[in-house]
């Protein structure tokens, strides 16, 4: 099929915008059939480690901004029933703002990205910026901000957003393909009082790799390394055997590519433990995996995850791969300007689906608890770049320009629907707690 100009690509995008004008996103309000939050976790709590779920609970009940974190399943069903514009891209998914942050790309280099990727889907593009601006508005209130330094965080991210979106609907596919958000254009970006917290989280991000996480998660006994038990966030557990498969590991390393397996061949799995990580992904199967390179001093440390389906599928297109291992590393590297070199997925025991990669490369995420007002702000519109980006190489960006405009209208639809839907999040976060207090729910606080 030939590829329409970019003239008519954005009057499809203006089109839709006059059908579904911005102002239609701004309402939120729940009907009556909304279904019950509390039903939708313990709905996803059948499929995982019944041990760990109970922490998942613990960890979704510590505040509204750590219940948003993991209720990726009750939101998908609410943005479900908003209306849409009509124009796809490959969604993060899960677009909180804790969901973002610094990693380091196969050169070495800190980019500023989309970190989780285990909900990717194909969807409506603006299912990632409202989840992303309604983080905002509720990590604002959990910071003690004023309703106005809130909705100012979501207009300054959705003008990010549009502006950089109509930027990418002007390139060449070529260089929106290989447009990235580096640590040098975060440091021009920000604003002059918010540089100190990003410059932190750059400096933490260059000292938070495998080199000086060793010391920490491993030790050498009898000249071999082994993974410390590190309770009640990894450890060797009594009732699981948290093996991986050699035929496992075989076709893990036919997801790399061939460079990559040659990498990965000089290692080999010499010892495994379970890691609880995140929140919203707590109970399903997560291990750490050291491999060991011939020497205690040449390690290999991966992150082994279970991936099920999106909690987008129950409302849009069913993923087309066999595997959502393959979906989330499909997604990532659509989404990502660079992804990690040993990013591949395979089949654990028991035919879970799983995907591979480091366990820690450079990464560093939003601290919510260091944030002032300006740091949130700045944060919210790197986010909305990092968004605009991937959407912008996973969509069509001419068409999604055409839509959203100069950012302004969207700007207060947005502002308006995130306000509304923290209002939402609260009443959850407290029918979690309802349901802990009444016994409905098993509870295991500060996991």
């Amino acid at each position: 099929m030939t590829p329409l100009p970019k003239a008519e690509r954005a009057r499809a995008g203006a089109d839709a915008r006059r059908r579904v004008p911005p102002a239609a996103h701004a309402a939120w309000r729940p009907g009556p059939d909304r279904p019950d939050p509390v039903a939708l976790l313990e709905e996803q709590a059948g499929t995982r480690v019944p041990q760990l779920v109970p922490i998942r609970y613990g960890r979704m009940l510590v505040s509204p901004f750590t219940f948003f974190r993991g209720a990726a399943l009750p939101m998908a069903a609410d943005l479900a029933a908003t209306p849409v514009s009509g124009l796809d891209a490959q969604l993060v998914g899960d677009a909180h703002l804790s969901n973002f942050g610094l990693f380091a790309s196969p050169e070495r280099n800190l980019l500023f990205d989309m970190n989780d990727f285990d909900e990717t889907l194909p969807g409506p593009w603006e299912w990632d910026l409202k989840r992303l601006t309604a983080s905002l508005i509720v990590a604002a209130r959990d910071r003690g901000f004023d309703h106005h330094q809130a909705r100012h965080a979501v207009r300054a991210a959705t003008l990010s957003y549009a502006r950089h979106m109509t930027e990418y609907a002007s390139m060449r596919a070529l260089d929106v393909y290989y447009s990235r958000v580096d640590a040098a254009a975060i440091e021009e970006y920000v604003t002059t009082r918010a540089r100190p917290y990003l410059e932190r989280t750059v400096k933490a991000a260059a000292h938070h790799d495998t080199v000086h996480e060793l010391p920490k998660l491993t030790t050498v006994v009898d000249g071999r390394r082994r993974i410390v038990d590190l309770p009640p966030t990894i450890w060797h557990p009594e009732w699981a055997d948290p093996d991986i498969p050699d035929e496992a590991i075989a076709a893990y390393r036919l997801s790399l590519q061939e460079d990559r397996r040659a990498l990965l061949d000089r290692y080999v799995l010499e010892d495994v433990a379970v890691k609880v990580v995140g929140v919203g992904s707590v109970g399903l199967g997560a291990l750490a995996a050291l491999f060991g390179g011939g020497d205690p001093d040449d390690p290999l440390l991966l992150q082994v995850k279970e991936a099920e389906a999106s909690v987008l599928e129950r409302f849009l297109a069913r993923s087309t791969y066999a595997n959502h291992g393959e979906r989330v590393v499909a997604g990532q590297r659509r989404l990502q300007a660079a992804s990690d070199v040993f990013l591949g997925w395979s089949k654990g025991k028991g035919g879970r689906h799983i995907y591979i990669r480091q366990l820690q490369d450079q990464k560093a995420s939003a601290v919510v608890d260091a944030m002032d007002h300006d740091d949130l702000v700045s944060w919210g519109e790197l986010c909305a770049w990092a968004l605009a980006r991937g959407h912008a190489r996973s969509g069509d960006p001419a068409a999604i320009a055409g839509y959203v405009g100069d950012g302004e209208e969207l700007g207060d639809a947005f502002a308006d629907f995130a306000s509304a839907y923290a209002d939402q999040n609260e009443r959850d976060h407290a029918a979690l707690a309802a349901a802990a207090t009444s016994g409905r729910v098993a509870v295991e606080i500060g996991v």
